[in-house]
C-alpha cells in the first residue's frame, strides 16, 4: 500500500528507534535525474573539438549513472576520435580518464581530483558555482598517459561543467516530519561539500552550513568528527561506514538511505538500512526496507508503522504487569 518493501521485518521496530538519519544526496534527496546547465571554457582547443571529446569519451567509458546520462544527453555519445585505453570512474580517483590517439589523455570529474596540485589556481571559480548548488566537473589535458590505473603529470585544465541536480518535490516535507520527531539528519555524500551543504539548506536540514571535506582525512580524524558536523562532502565508501559505526557508537540509533554500490558498507553497518528501487541490484539485497517507487516521502507511514508497533506492545506490556499486580 505504501510502495514499500520490508526484507527484515524487525526493521519497522527500530526505524521507529531511530534519532540519526544518514542521507546519501543523490538519489535521494535528489531523484538522480540531472542536466548540464553551462560549461565554462578555459582554455582554447584548437586541435581538437570540445564536444567531440566528451562525445568520444561518453562512448569509450559506456558508464550508465546519472552524471553520465546527463553528459551524453548534452554532448552525445560517438566515436569521434580513437580510443587507446580507458580509465573508468571510481570513487577512489573520482574521475574517469581516455587516451585518444594522437590527442593524448583526457580526464573527466571532480576538480580537485582532475586537476591535483593545479586545483588552488581555480578552486575560487569551483567555489563560486559550488555555492549556487552546481555540481562541478572539470575537464582536463593529462601530460601523461594512464598509468597504473591513475593519471600522473601535471593536469591543463580545459573546461568545467556545471551540471544541476533536481530535488525531489518531497524531499521538505519529509526532512520536516523527521525533524518535528526530533530526528537529527546528516548528508553524507562524495561531491563538493558545500554543493552539498547549499541543497542541504534547500530541502530544510538544520545546520545545513555545518559542512566538511573528508578528503585525505585519515580513519581516526573522520571518527571523531562523525557527531560534529551535519554535512559531509567528498566521502569515500569506507568513510561512510565509518561515519555510521562512529555514530553507533557514542549512542546513536542510526538510519542510513542510499541508492549506489558506495552505500553499501554504510547500509550494512547502520541500524536500520534503507535503499532506492531505482538503484543497483547489490544495494537492494542488503537493505532491511526498500523503496519500491524510490518515494522518500513513504518513510513517515513507515516511522508511524513502527511506532505503532512499539507502542501498542508497550500498553500491552503495561496491561499484563497491571493483572500480575492484581
Amino acid at each position: 500500500k505504501r510502495k514499500t518493501l520490508v526484507q527484515e521485518m524487525y526493521c519497522i521496530e527500530m526505524l521507529a528507534r531511530v534519532d540519526v538519519l544518514c542521507l546519501d544526496k543523490t538519489g535521494t534527496i535528489t531523484d538522480g535525474s540531472m542536466k548540464v546547465k553551462d560549461i565554462i571554457k578555459i582554455q582554447k582547443t584548437d586541435n581538437f573539438d570540445l564536444k567531440g571529446i566528451i562525445s568520444s569519451m561518453n562512448y569509450a567509458l559506456e558508464e550508465e549513472n546519472a552524471t553520465s546520462q546527463a553528459l551524453k544527453k548534452r554532448f552525445g555519445s560517438s566515436l569521434i576520435y580513437d580510443t587507446t585505453e580507458i580509465l573508468p570512474f571510481s570513487s577512489e580517483n573520482k574521475y574517469s580518464a581516455v587516451t585518444f590517439s594522437g590527442l593524448g589523455t583526457f580526464a573527466l570529474g571532480a576538480p580537485e581530483f582532475v586537476l591535483k596540485g593545479n586545483y588552488e589556481k581555480y578552486s575560487e571559480i569551483v567555489e563560486k558555482y559550488a555555492s549556487l548548488g552546481y555540481r562541478v566537473i572539470a575537464l582536463g589535458k593529462a601530460s601523461k598517459d594512464i598509468s597504473k590505473g591513475k593519471i600522473s603529470g601535471v593536469t591543463k585544465l580545459i573546461a568545467f561543467i556545471l551540471i544541476e541536480d533536481h530535488i525531489r518535490d518531497e524531499a521538505y516535507d519529509t526532512i520536516k516530519y523527521f525533524k518535528d520527531n526530533n530526528v537529527n539528519c546528516k548528508v553524507i555524500s562524495g561531491d563538493n561539500p558545500v554543493t552539498v551543504s547549499v541543497i542541504a539548506g534547500k530541502v530544510g536540514i538544520e545546520n545545513a552550513d555545518n559542512y566538511i571535506s573528508l578528503e585525505g582525512m585519515s580513519d581516526e580524524e573522520v571518527y571523531s568528527i562523525a557527531d560534529k558536523y551535519t554535512v559531509f562532502g567528498r566521502v569515500k565508501p569506507h568513510q561512510k561506514q565509518i561515519l555510521v559505526k562512529a555514530l553507533k557508537e557514542q549512542k546513536h540509533t542510526v538510519a542510513m538511505t542510499g541508492d549506489g554500490v558506495n552505500d553499501i558498507l554504510a547500509l550494512k553497518e547502520a541500524d536500520c538500512s534503507i535503499a532506492m528501487a531505482s538503484g543497483c541490484d547489490a544495494v537492494r539485497n542488503v537493505a532491511q526496507l526498500v523503496l519500491i517507487d524510490s518515494n522518500f516521502a513513504s518513510m513517515p507511514h513507515v516511522v508511524a508503522e513502527g511506532r505503532r508497533v512499539v507502542n501498542n506492545i508497550q500498553q500491552s506490556a503495561s496491561l499484563f504487569l497491571v493483572n500480575l499486580l492484581l
